[in-house]
């Protein structure tokens, strides 16, 4: 048995093989990702749906030269292999090692970064404009979008533009008909019946004044080679429909493509899911889900939405128990927003369950279709603060900052389950604003959480430790370390709970029995809940000593949140040491 992908470091050597070897690289690819993502944990799935298309993109196509851009970005396993990182795949997501995403500064063959989803269009006629502007007619560019991101709004955006451009680009969609939940919508409905031959083919992409092909066959890689050579000489945007399986070549993933999207680690020959020792805490998520649940029993107006999450923020019990008032509304934060806002505007109650990192893409609606107009939609914001192996495109560090300049919006983070629930209990009750509820991916700290609601007071915080000279101010869970931090040290310590708005009161308090402030958050220090305490100090002219701690002006990148916490000083041994040098 020939060993293909031991002498390949890059798409050159790839072009030197026969094509009727591919086959067997492409199997060799599969082996390769899956015996590493079985110990080293990342993205699955979605990597192995697009073996056979990674290998033949770089085999017809002369990148990097020509443009090449993966959306979703975590289908580029494949494509990271094979394109010199090869040896350093193993370092995959790890702290110093390679992105679970493309990254420009990583490598030439990165052309776009993409953490985020539907951008891919949008950058690569860009790229492709800018050829014809620099008379560079030769270049291909090529942007393949999959695991439902077509029917993201910014997807449309840029075919709706390409459709009236003669610019040299290639659109492949890698039809999956799963993000990593199953895909949902009109789109959906349109493309399965296309695959099915109950469909005219070209309606929407024909339209949009693009040459359609396909569908084909994503897995037959002669069949590929030879759409993507024929393609290469046809001027104008075109628009490629592959049919793929996602989690192709391991039957547990084919066959539960959900839980396989990161599936954590797994035995590689057998595909089996090694089994963790049950942690006796639960995740925030999941204190969520079943607790709306609790609620919407309760208050028959309640709803629930989230942009192709159900799983991820656990809004899918919900979805279950409740299918008429839970909506998956696919990759749509922007709709998701406004859809709250309309609903809002009925008297109905909805939880708008968005990650943080995905909330920036909807900032336009918070501000114009929920704040502005004071509609009471209750954002939830999971994956808040740092989450670890994902990286930069999915730290959710920036919340409190983007969020606290907003007029009419409150914003609360939880410091453990106990408060989540009782925030979100109310949120229900009749608030005549909009609030937002932030709370970290992982478990909690509180193993019977499930205890009877208490309704919280508006921008009230308190006290959890009372010390002399020194006040440690946290928001959320952030405050676990702090508590553990000051543990037989004479320090105050308060959970300020709201950023906004403050407990001015309690402020003033602390402000005048105290000669050091130490602020302490998961967020961005420029504008964030230090800043806001900086704010109060300058307008009320107190002299005290403040020092904000939090993620800093950079982006962090990825590894384990224990050793991010560690690299920003914000864990318990770094946070320990700096309090005792205050003292």
């Amino acid at each position: 048995m020939s060993d293909f992908l031991k002498h390949i470091n890059s798409p050159k050597e790839l072009r030197l093989l026969n094509q009727k070897d591919l086959p067997q690289l492409a199997k060799e690819l599969r082996d390769f990702i899956i015996n590493i993502v079985a110990t080293k944990e990342g993205h699955l799935g979605a990597s192995l749906g697009v073996v056979e298309l990674t290998i033949a993109l770089h085999y017809v196509f002369n990148t990097p030269e020509d443009q090449l851009i993966w959306d979703v970005g975590h289908q580029a396993y494949g494509h990271k292999i094979l394109t010199d990182r090869k040896d350093l795949f193993h370092t995959n997501r790890q702290i110093g090692g390679l992105s679970g995403f493309p990254k420009r500064d990583e490598s030439i063959y990165d052309t776009f970064g993409v953490g985020h989803a539907s951008t891919s269009i949008s950058a690569a006629l860009g790229m492709a404009i800018a050829s014809q502007i620099k008379g560079d007619l030769k270049k291909q560019h090529i942007a393949v979008i999959g695991d439902a991101s077509i029917a993201g709004g910014m997807a449309f955006e840029g075919l709706n533009h390409a459709g009236v451009t003669d610019a040299n680009l290639l659109v492949i969609l890698n039809d999956n008909a799963i993000g990593i939940d199953p895909s949902v919508g009109a789109l959906k409905e349109y493309l399965t019946n296309v695959k099915k031959g109950t469909q005219r083919r070209n309606n929407i992409i024909h339209a949009l004044n693009i040459d359609y092909s396909g569908p084909i066959d994503g897995h037959n890689i002669n069949k590929v080679i030879s759409e993507l050579k024929r393609l290469k000489s046809v001027k104008g945007p075109k628009f490629l429909h592959i049919i793929t399986t996602k989690g192709k070549g391991l039957k547990q993933a084919e066959e539960d493509q959900v839980t396989y999207h990161a599936p954590g680690k797994f035995d590689a020959s057998t595909g089996d899911i090694i089994s963790k020792t049950p942690s006796e805490y639960t995740k925030y998520q999941d204190v969520f889900g079943h607790t709306l649940v609790e609620l919407a029993k309760q208050n028959k107006n309640i709803v629930g939405i989230t942009p192709a999450m159900p799983t991820g923020s656990s809004l899918k019990y919900m979805m279950e128990q409740m299918p008429d008032r839970a909506f998956d509304v696919g990759i749509a934060e922007q709709h998701a927003v406004t859809l709250a806002a309309g609903m809002a505007t009925q008297g109905l109650i909805p939880f708008c369950n968005i990650y943080s990192t995905f909330l920036q893409r909807a900032y336009d609606q918070i501000i114009h279709d929920v704040s502005l107009q004071k509609l009471p939609v209750i954002f939830c914001l999971d994956r808040a603060g740092l989450v670890g192996e994902d990286g930069a495109t999915h730290h959710g560090v920036f919340d409190l900052s983007f969020l606290r300049c907003i007029p009419n919006l409150i914003i609360f983070a939880p410091r453990n389950e106990v408060e989540l629930r009782n925030i979100m209990y109310t949120a229900q009750l009749g608030l005549q604003q909009p609030i937002a509820i932030r709370y970290p991916r992982g478990t909690g700290v509180i193993v019977n959480w499930k205890q009877p609601f208490e309704k919280i007071d508006i921008g009230k915080a308190v006290q959890l430790k009372k010390g002399n000279s020194l006040a440690v101010l946290s928001i959320g869970t952030m405050a676990k370390n702090i508590s553990e931090a000051i543990l037989n040290l004479e320090i105050s310590h308060y959970d300020m709970r709201f950023v906004k708005p403050l407990d001015e009161t309690l402020l003033h308090t602390i402000f005048k029995e105290h000669q050091t402030i130490v602020t302490v958050e998961d967020n961005s220090i420029n504008g964030g809940f230090g800043s806001a305490i900086l704010e109060f100090a300058a307008t009320n002219n107190y002299k005290n000593t403040i020092k904000v701690l939090g993620v800093p002006d950079t982006f962090i990148e990825h590894g384990s949140v224990t050793e991010l916490q560690k690299s920003i000083f914000l864990d318990v041994a770094s946070l320990r040491l700096l309090f005792n040098e205050l003292l």
